[in-house]
C-alpha cells in the first residue's frame, strides 16, 4: 500500500515546477560529471541544489 507523503516534511519541502527543472537539471550535470568519474569535483552543483531546496523550505515556511 503506497503511502500519503509529507508535504510539510522539513527535509523534503513542496517544490515549484521550475524548482523541480533547475534541481533535475542540476543532478543530470552531476551524473555527467559522475560518468567522467569518480574524482571530478560536484561540490558547487550539490551547493547550488541545497540553494534550490532552502529557498523552497523558507518559502514553506511562511
Amino acid at each position: 500500500m503506497a503511502s500519503k507523503s509529507n508535504e510539510n516534511d522539513e527535509k523534503t519541502p513542496p517544490l515549484t515546477a521550475g524548482e523541480k527543472v533547475q534541481v533535475g537539471w542540476y543532478v543530470a550535470r552531476m551524473c555527467k560529471r559522475g560518468i567522467a568519474g569518480e574524482t571530478v569535483y560536484q561540490g558547487d552543483l550539490e551547493a547550488k541544489v541545497e540553494r534550490v531546496i532552502d529557498k523552497a523550505r523558507k518559502r514553506a515556511a511562511k
